[in-house]
C-alpha cells in the first residue's frame, strides 16, 4: 500500500505462532507521543494528528535507512535531554540516577521546558526533512512532531488547570512515589531516601506556591474538594514519629526498606535516626504550610464545578477534550454519543435482568443490585482480604489464558494490591501503575477499599481485567518493553487509545466466558454504562453547567454504582475535565477496526494478531490506529 503505516509484508509473513516479544520487537517501527505525566491540554486550533504520507520515499532506500537510523538516534538523545529535567521520572523508569533529588515545580523551570521543546521543534525541523526518511522514519518524525506542538500549545493552559485537587497533588502524590518507586538495595539507595525526606519541604512548598498563585486568580477546586485535601494531608503526618499512633505511611516505609538491608547496623540506625528527624522537622511543617494554604483558599472557593466559570474556560475545555480523544468532536457531539450508547447498553441490561427473572425497572434492579447484601463484602479486615483474594485470582486466571488473546506477552509481572489507607478516601476506586522497563518492578493493581459498599462483587472481573490484564498491564508494559522503539514512544500515551482499549479489555473475556455469573455479566455492562455516563456527565458539568448534584444523579440512576461511587466519580470529572471522555471514544474506534477487520478478512482473521496489530505501535491518535488496522488488513490480503 505504500503508506508510512505500513509494516512490511515480509516481516508480516514470517510471523508465526507462538512467537515471542522478540518477533513483536523485530516488526515494531512506529512511534508515538512522550508523556510521563498525564497528556496536557491544546490550544484553541483544531488539534494537530500525525499525517498520513502516502506513497513511497522519494529517498533511495539505503539513504532513507540511514537517514532514519540518525533520526532515531537523534530521538533517544532527545528523549534523554527531556529525561534530564525530571529526577522523579528517572526514578519512575527504574533507574537511580539524581536518586535523592525532586522535580522542581516552579514557574521557571516550566518556562525552561517550554523553551527547551520549543528550540527541538526547531532543530527537529532543520535537522531532518521527512522526504529523505523511510517510511517509519517518516512516522517517527511526525509523531515527534506532534508531541512538541501539543506541548507548546499545552503551555498556554498551563495556569488553567488545578495543579493540587483532592484527587491527586503533590500533596497526595508523593508518599506513594516514594514508596512505591524508590527502591532501597544499598545503603546509598536509603540515604538517597532519606535525602528526598530532608528536602521534601522544597518540593511541597513550591508546588503549594503555585496552588496559591493560581488560587489567586479563582483557578481552584470548588469549596466541597477543600476538606478532603485537607484530610489526606494530615492523615500523612498523623502516626510516629508525629505521634504515639502506630507508624505513618512514610515512617513505615523507610524503617522496613532500611531493616530489609544485610548491612552495618550503626549505619542503618543512624539512617532511621536521620529519616525520623527529617519527617518531624521538614515534613510535617510544609504538610502544616500545605493545610493553612487550603484552608486560607477555601473562603474564597465558589460552589461552581464546571471550568465555565474560568477566564476562557470554554475554549480551555474544549481543547482538554480533544487532548483526551485526538479527535474533533465537539462537547455536544460526544454528549450525544454519550446518550446513544447508553440506551445501547440498558436494552442489554434489560435481557440479564429478564434472563434472571427480575421483573421490575431498570431503575429498581439498580437499586436492587447497590442495596442487597449477597452482592458485598463486609466492611470488614476479612471483607477486604476477600475481595484481594478474589481480585487475585480473577487476574491469575486470565493470566493463565493470555495466550488465547496474544502472541505477545511482557516480562514484567502483574500483581494486585491495596490503595494505601493514608490516601484511600481521597483516591479514585482503582488504577494502574506501570512496571519498571525492565521487568523488575511489577505492574500493580490497585483497589480502593476504603468503603466495601463502593466496591460491588458485580463489577470486581470487569475492574480487574480493564486496570489489570488483559487491559492496562499488557498495553503498557509490551510497549516500554520494546527496546528498539524510540524511548519517546515506548513511554508514552493517547487517552483515548490507552483507555480506550481498557474499556475494550473489559468485554473481551466475556468471549472467553470467563463472565460465569449472570450478575458478573451485567457489572460488565455497568462499568461500560459507566463509560457512557461520563461523556454525559463531564461534558454536562463544563460545556452544559450542570452542578455536581446534577451530574451524580444521573450516574446513579444509569449505572449500578453506589451514591458515594458516583460521588467520588463526578468529583474526579470535576477537577480533571476532558479527561473521562477518553474511555468510551477509544473503544467505540477499537471495536470499529476490528469489526472492519472481521469482515474484510474473514476466515482468516486471528483475533490474537489483531491485538497483537492494536498494540505493536503503542499508543497512537485514533485516526493513526485506523490507517495502522488498513495497512495491516491490505497486507494479510496481500499474502
Amino acid at each position: 500500500m505504500g503508506s508510512v503505516y505500513a509494516l512490511t509484508t515480509t516481516l508480516r509473513r514470517q510471523r508465526k505462532r507462538g512467537s515471542t516479544l522478540t518477533a513483536l520487537i523485530a516488526r515494531i517501527t512506529a512511534a508515538s507521543l512522550f508523556a510521563i505525566a498525564l497528556a496536557a491540554c491544546v490550544d484553541d486550533a483544531p488539534p494537530a494528528t500525525p499525517e498520513t504520507r502516502v506513497g513511497e520515499s522519494l529517498a533511495d532506500p539505503v539513504a532513507a535507512a540511514q537517514e532514519s537510523a540518525l533520526l532515531h538516534e537523534w530521538l533517544e538523545a532527545a528523549f534523554e535531554e527531556q529525561l534530564a529535567f525530571s529526577p522523579m521520572a528517572q526514578t519512575s523508569l527504574g533507574r537511580k540516577t539524581n536518586y535523592d533529588k525532586w522535580d522542581q515545580a516552579t514557574d521557571q523551570a516550566a518556562a525552561e521546558l517550554s523553551a527547551w521543546r520549543k528550540a527541538k521543534l526547531a532543530q527537529l525541523r532543520s535537522s531532518f526533512d521527512p522526504e529523505t526518511l523511510d517510511e517509519q522514519g517518516r512516522l517517527n518524525f511526525r509523531l515527534y512532531e506532534y508531541d512538541l506542538e501539543q506541548d507548546e500549545r499545552a503551555a498556554r493552559w498551563r495556569e488553567s488547570g488545578y495543579n493540587i485537587s483532592q484527587f491527586g497533588g503533590a500533596h497526595q502524590n508523593t508518599p506513594p512515589f516514594l514508596i512505591n518507586f524508590h527502591r532501597v538495595d544499598t545503603l546509598d539507595d536509603a540515604a538517597a531516601y532519606v535525602v528526598r525526606l530532608e528536602t521534601m519541604d522544597d518540593y511541597l512548598d513550591q508546588n503549594r506556591e503555585e496552588f496559591e498563585q493560581r488560587a489567586g486568580k479563582g483557578v481552584m477546586p470548588p469549596a466541597w474538594a477543600f476538606p478532603q485535601m485537607i484530610e489526606t494531608a494530615r492523615n500523612i503526618i498523623t502516626g510516629a514519629p508525629f505521634d504515639e499512633g502506630a507508624p505513618s505511611a512514610l515512617y513505615a516505609d523507610i524503617i522496613g526498606k532500611i531493616d530489609a538491608l544485610d548491612a552495618d547496623p550503626a549505619a542503618k540506625a543512624a539512617l532511621k535516626e536521620r529519616a525520623a528527624a527529617a519527617l518531624i522537622n521538614d515534613v510535617k511543617p510544609a504538610y502544616d504550610r500545605m493545610i493553612a494554604a487550603f484552608e486560607a483558599a477555601s473562603q474564597n472557593a465558589t460552589n461552581d464545578d464546571g471550568v465555565w466559570k474560568l477566564a476562557n474556560g470554554a475554549a480551555y475545555y474544549d481543547h482538554q477534550v480533544a487532548a483526551a480523544t485526538t479527535t474533533e468532536l465537539t462537547a455536544d457531539e460526544i454528549h450525544n454519543i454519550g446518550l446513544r450508547e447508553l440506551d445501547r447498553i440498558h436494552a442489554e441490561m434489560r435481557k440479564i435482568m429478564a434472563d434472571v427473572g427480575y421483573e421490575g425497572s431498570l431503575e429498581e434492579f439498580l437499586v436492587f443490585l447497590r442495596t442487597d447484601p449477597q452482592f458485598f463484602y463486609p466492611d470488614t479486615d476479612d471483607g477486604r482480604a476477600a475481595y484481594l483474594a478474589e481480585a487475585t485470582r480473577v487476574i491469575d486466571e486470565v493470566k493463565a489464558r493470555l495466550d488465547e488473546l496474544f502472541i505477545a506477552k511482557p516480562k514484567a509481572d502483574l500483581i494486585v494490591k491495596r490503595v494505601e489507607p493514608f490516601r484511600e478516601k481521597a483516591a479514585g476506586i482503582a488504577f494502574y501503575n506501570r512496571p519498571a522497563p525492565d521487568g523488575s518492578r511489577p505492574g500493580i493493581y490497585y483497589v480502593n477499599l476504603a468503603n466495601m459498599a463502593a466496591m460491588p462483587k458485580f463489577q470486581l472481573q470487569a475492574i480487574a481485567y480493564h486496570e489489570g490484564a488483559p487491559g492496562h498491564h499488557m498495553q503498557i508494559a509490551i510497549a516500554q518493553e520494546i527496546e528498539t522503539m524510540p524511548s519517546f514512544r515506548r513511554f508514552g500515551g493517547y487517552g483515548a487509545y490507552s483507555e480506550g482499549w481498557g474499556l475494550y479489555s473489559e468485554e473481551v473475556p466475556k468471549e472467553m466466558g470467563l463472565y460465569t455469573d449472570p450478575y458478573s455479566d451485567f457489572g460488565r455492562l455497568g462499568t461500560e454504562a459507566w463509560r457512557a455516563v461520563r461523556l454525559v456527565v463531564d461534558t454536562g458539568i463544563h460545556s452544559k453547567k450542570w452542578t455536581r448534584e446534577q451530574a451524580i444523579d444521573f450516574m446513579v440512576k444509569s449505572v449500578p454504582v453506589s451514591e458515594e461511587q458516583a460521588r467520588k466519580e463526578i468529583e474526579r470529572y470535576v477537577v480533571i475535565p476532558g479527561q473521562a471522555t477518553a474511555y468510551m471514544i477509544g473503544k467505540l474506534k477499537i471495536k470499529e477496526l476490528r469489526a472492519r477487520a472481521e469482515e474484510a478478512l474473514r476466515d482468516d482473521f486471528d483475533l490474537r494478531e489483531f491485538h497483537d496489530e492494536v498494540l505493536a505501535n503503542g499508543s497512537v491518535p485514533l485516526d493513526v490506529l485506523d490507517d495502522l488496522i488498513d495497512e495491516w488488513i491490505a497486507s494479510k490480503k496481500a499474502a
